[in-house]
């Protein structure tokens, strides 16, 4: 297993390293369950531009219900942010081909028993299906899951968004030769090749790449047959229903259910496209998700929607 650990302190999670096949080590963290083995192990995937140290209260709730949970960082991001951002070459498909794919096979190597699964927010929920080791997965949980075309953004707020993240946000790239989202309060500081890949982004996700290697992007998504419980969240602006659909659609080889929840179902008032996985959801949409994790029970049968 080509990782490193150093113990932190208590509490948290274990750092560790992780090394992709082309050589680029990522940082993340790692949690065990307590004595007496894991009921399984889980990979938690980020949103774009959303630092790993956001899930991993997440992480520790999960690990305390008996999961070994691994948190990390995509390559230009946080823990695994090279020294100069500028002109390093990453791209959004990398962080399915490699990224996702080096934290599979790195669960893999130490899993000690039970399933393998994933837990991805955003394009966290998409990019299992880049990668060469997506079907060693059992389960996955998704959570807003889309790749950010602008044509499933909420209605009331296309416009807006059009103008943030498709203007605005490849206006910046190309004059700072990174996005400089940390800078603009907009997330976290991006490489240019995942900024432009999500500003220029098509209706159909496989077209961003050669057309010789759109057929490989569309087998190896299919090849995944692990069931998938899609969750969406009415406020959500970026995560809509058609987009989570949209996603759901390349993972022609699983069993999908999607379902739709609202603030109310939690005495929300706003929940939108981060928020459920905020410690103030522990007792609440946590536990919800313990029933999938665990079982692989839908725990809001009364929320599908239908394709």
């Amino acid at each position: 297993m080509n990782s490193t650990m150093l113990r932190l302190s208590a509490g948290d999670g274990h750092a560790i390293e992780i090394r992709c096949l082309d050589g680029v080590r990522l940082g993340g963290h790692l949690w065990h369950a307590p004595d007496g083995g894991p009921r399984g192990s889980i990979v938690v995937n980020p949103a774009t531009g959303v630092l790993a140290r956001y899930y991993h209260r997440y992480a520790r709730f999960l690990a305390c219900h008996g999961f070994d949970v691994l948190t990390y960082d995509y390559r230009g991001i946080g823990l695994s942010r090279p020294e100069r951002l500028r002109g390093c070459g990453y791209r959004w498909r990398d962080w399915g081909e490699r990224d996702v794919d080096a934290a599979l096979r790195f669960m893999r190597d130490r899993r000690r028993d039970g399933p393998l699964m994933v837990v991805g927010h955003s394009v966290g929920g998409f990019l299992p299906g880049l990668a060469e080791s997506a079907p060693l997965i059992d389960r996955m949980l998704t959570v807003g899951a889309q790749y950010a075309w602008w044509g499933d953004y909420m209605p009331s707020r296309r416009l807006a968004l059009f103008a943030k993240w498709h203007l605005v946000m490849p206006a910046a790239t190309a004059l700072f030769g990174y996005f400089p989202g940390h800078r603009l309060g907009w997330l976290e500081d991006l490489p240019a090749g995942v900024a432009h890949e999500w500003s220029f982004r098509g209706r159909r996700f496989e077209r961003s790449h050669p057309r010789g290697e759109r057929q490989t992007v569309l087998s190896r998504m299919a090849a995944v047959h692990a069931p998938i419980l899609a969750i969406a969240v009415s406020d959500d602006e970026l995560g809509t229903v058609p987009a989570v659909r949209r996603t759901l659609d390349y993972y022609g080889g699983a069993p999908r259910t999607a379902v739709l929840l609202r603030p109310a179902d939690y005495g929300r008032q706003s929940i939108d496209h981060f928020n459920l996985f905020h410690d103030s959801h522990a007792a609440g949409f946590w536990i919800d998700t313990l029933s999938w994790l665990s079982d692989g029970r839908n725990p809001w049968p009364g929320h599908v929607v239908g394709s």
